[in-house]
């Protein structure tokens, strides 16, 4: 039996109501799990719902048992390979989870067994120059959950314990899973880099889509106005429900004239941009002069064509963005907890289900976050 079951194992029989307190037996007895695992890179048909070994924890960490994992383009990413990232295999992905914590590391006095958690992906060093300056995010042993570490597809995962952020109540479990990462990228993109100022205009992309959800949300929380992009009408529609005020359908290829008009030709000042390539030029020409653009990711693909002269005689500023700081969720949590920023979750699915949800996923079927359940 591993050490992570006996300690479970000797609380049950010790404190009664700690057994009560467990969902699910299986956790007190056995040596495995169920996760999807995958022993090879390559499309969903390589996602496998099976047995896995129970994590192990360190002395800083914690054993979560996984209420719900929500899915995000990095995982199709990992499962199908990137160039220059080493994956260690069989792997599980997800990197945002919610759950019960079922054990903590010796070290750790702020989480107890029993608590019902979130946690932020990003995995960093914790003593270098950029962590002590709460610049987690630019750590350069960055990992996150699911990437090139086990994630939550699975029953139970391991996690740093300061990764650990309290659920709010009035949350599901599935809306939970679904906001950590999005959240915080939303946040850093938006609030961080770009500094979005009462009445500018920005244009958010890709609606329909996990950050573009959070996106409309933290920009309407800054008092922007907000132009919203999507493919279709149902989620042009849903995109008003979050609290766009214009919405512009981009699988027409005027659009950035759309944009335009609604902003009677000046522009807007700030793109949030993450769909990459298909949508580059466009979100240059659309932006005002002095505008500014934030990029956090590339669905499209990464080989964006940009006329440096609309730059340079422009004034526009371009801005990277990477995942945020574990203090940014935390400011953000505030305004979910408050009701000001949801969570945006299309459906849920039994974890089984891996290779479906990846599949919609690929297929930009959903508005807002696929979620697994275990």
């Amino acid at each position: 039996m591993s050490p992570v079951n006996s300690k479970l194992q000797k609380a049950a029989f010790e404190r009664p109501s700690f057994l009560g307190a467990l969902d699910n037996v299986y956790y007190l007895v056995g040596q495995t799990m169920k996760a999807v695992v995958f022993n090879q890179h390559g499309g969903p048909e390589v996602l496998e719902y099976t047995d896995a070994p129970d994590p192990t924890i360190k002395a800083n960490e914690v054993l979560v048992e996984v209420k719900a994992c929500a899915l995000n383009h990095l995982d199709v990413w990992a499962r199908g390979g990137l160039p220059g990232i080493e994956i260690p295999l069989p792997h599980i992905l997800g990197n945002d989870v919610a759950g019960v914590v079922r054990e903590v590391g010796e070290l750790v006095s702020w989480v107890h067994p029993g608590d019902e958690v979130m946690l932020q992906p990003g995995v960093s060093c914790g003593h270098c120059l950029e962590c002590l300056s709460g610049r987690d995010n630019l750590c350069r042993d960055y990992d996150m959950l699911g990437y090139r570490r086990n994630g939550g597809y699975a029953q139970l995962v391991a996690a740093p314990a300061v990764n650990v952020i309290p659920k709010p109540k009035n949350l599901s479990w599935a809306e939970a899973a679904a906001l950590p990462l999005v959240t915080v990228t939303a946040w850093h993109m938006l609030v961080t880099r770009a500094n979005v100022q009462p009445g500018e205009d920005v244009l958010v992309h890709a609606a329909g889509s996990g950050v573009g959800s959070i996106g409309i949300q933290v920009a309407k929380l800054r008092g922007a106005r907000v132009i919203a992009t999507a493919s279709s009408d149902d989620k042009l529609a849903k995109a008003k429900d979050l609290g766009a005020d214009e919405v512009v359908n981009y699988s027409k290829n005027d659009w950035p004239k759309e944009v335009k008009r609604l902003t009677n030709r000046r522009g807007v000042d700030v793109v949030f941009e993450h769909t990459g390539a298909a949508t580059w030029p466009g979100s240059i020409a659309s932006l005002k002069p002095n505008g500014r653009v934030v990029t956090c990711g590339a669905t499209s693909g990464f080989a964006a064509q940009t006329d440096l002269r609309q730059i340079f005689y422009r004034h526009l500023t371009i801005l990277g963005s990477f995942m945020g700081s574990k203090a940014e969720l935390l400011e953000a949590m505030k305004f979910v907890e408050s009701g000001k920023i949801r969570a945006v979750v299309d459906r849920e699915l039994p974890l089984a289900d891996a290779r479906r949800a990846h599949e919609l996923m690929e297929d930009r079927a959903q508005f807002g976050k696929l979620v697994l359940i275990p």
